[in-house]
Parts: C-alpha cells; structure tokens; sequence
C-alpha cells in the first residue's frame, strides 16, 4: 500500500485510448459527407408520360463499301469499277428503308478517292454514312 502520491505510479501503463483525435477524424469525414452529398445525389426526378409500345420498324441492313489502299472499290467485299458502284447504289437508293452505308477507307488511299465515292454515293442518294475505324489500344 502506497500512501500518498497520485493514483498511477511511473512504472503503471496507462491502459486509455485517447478519443480526442478519433472524434477529431469523424467530424471531418461528417462534415466531408454532408457537403458532397447533395452532389453525388443531384437528379432531376421526373415523371414520364406512359404509351403503348409499338413494334420496332426493321432496321435496314448496312452496306459495307471498302477503298483499298490502291483505290480499288468493293461492295459487301466484291470488287467493283465506277460504272458499277453507281448502278449498285441506285439500287441501294431506292430501297424501303434506305441503308446505312459502312465506309472502310485504308488509311493509305487518296482522300480524292474516299470523296469521289462519298460523292457518288450522296449523287445516287444514299446519305446515311459511316465511317469505321479501328479503336486505339487502351494504354497502360
């Protein structure tokens, strides 16, 4: 028994947590939260009119129209000369719906051939076009 002198001697271990800086930390994530919550949840709530659905109208199928790198013309992969794009695409032209034409350029070939095509194609009226590239691989 010790008499006098305070409850804990040098040599006790002081077996408290400290709670100030852990309330420190939650007031800061409390306070953080409340600010970017009304952000994260910022929607405009609607209430849409209801229909009745319809059947969807068949989607015309695409015309795929490749340029080679030497400017040679094909149509769904057959080799074509000018004389016979322009007979395919009155033909394409007066279909019921109108395709879409995919437009496959290397990207080796004279732009004066890309829009000699372009131009035959919107002339014969087909003016639905696409053009398609290759992605770029994703980086690292």
């Amino acid at each position: 028994m010790s008499m006098g002198g305070s409850q804990f001697d040098a040599d006790d271990v002081m077996s408290d947590i400290n709670m100030t800086p852990l309330i420190d930390v939650m007031l800061v994530l409390l306070i953080i939260f409340i600010i970017t919550l009304p952000v994260i949840n910022h929607a405009v709530k609607l209430e849409l009119p209801k229909a009745d659905s319809h059947a969807m109208e068949k989607q015309p199928e695409a015309i795929d129209v490749s340029i080679t790198a030497d400017g040679q013309v094909l149509w769904n992969k057959q080799a074509l000369d000018d004389e016979q794009l322009r007979q395919r695409i009155a033909v394409a032209a007066v279909q019921d719906p109108v395709p879409n034409v995919r437009l496959f350029a290397d990207k080796a070939v004279r732009y004066e051939r890309v829009a000699t095509v372009l131009s035959a194609a919107q002339g014969g009226g087909l003016s639905k076009i696409d053009f398609v590239t290759e992605a770029k691989p994703a980086t690292p």
